[in-house]
């Protein structure tokens, strides 16, 4: 399985998401995931993307929203991290805005890897600290130590 470190590194933290919507939020993570070469095309990635959350949203409540997809637009297997002070609607399960956001971006042929990311991701953030944390990281830096900690 693939682990944490080999998803996500420091450019694919980013601690002042500028989007104000859904729509705005899965485009920037989708954009930077397409400036650093891990994805071919922004748009046909995230046509995949909406793709699975006309299944049911990636908003899971407790400030979180998880979007992912299996496409054969990725390039390199990825989780990037997001994040929004003031919160962003997303069609969450609990109703409230998501401050923290990991898109979850994985080849078409990639088995089920994203379903073991997604578990791991899934684990560790039901614990308060471990969201209380990501919240109150100031750096990139911070927030990087913290995913690490998952493997």
């Amino acid at each position: 399985m693939l682990t944490i470190n080999e998803l996500t590194n420091l450019s694919l933290i980013h601690m002042d998401l500028k989007s104000v919507t859904k729509d705005g939020v899965l485009f920037e993570l989708a954009n930077y995931l397409a400036n650093e070469k891990r994805v071919s095309d922004t748009k046909l990635f995230l046509n995949d993307v909406y793709e699975r959350e006309e299944i049911v949203s990636t908003g899971i409540g407790m400030k979180i929203a998880i979007p992912h997809a299996k496409s054969k637009h990725v390039l390199i297997p990825s989780v990037i991290f997001g994040k929004s002070e003031n919160g962003i609607e997303f069609d969450s399960l609990d109703n409230k805005p998501a401050h923290l956001f990991f898109m979850i971006a994985m080849p078409e042929d990639s088995a089920n890897q994203h379903l073991k990311v997604l578990a791991l991701l899934s684990r560790k953030l039901m614990h308060e600290s471990f969201r209380e944390s990501l919240m109150q990281a100031k750096s990139k830096e911070e927030v990087l130590a913290l995913l690490y900690t998952m493997e």
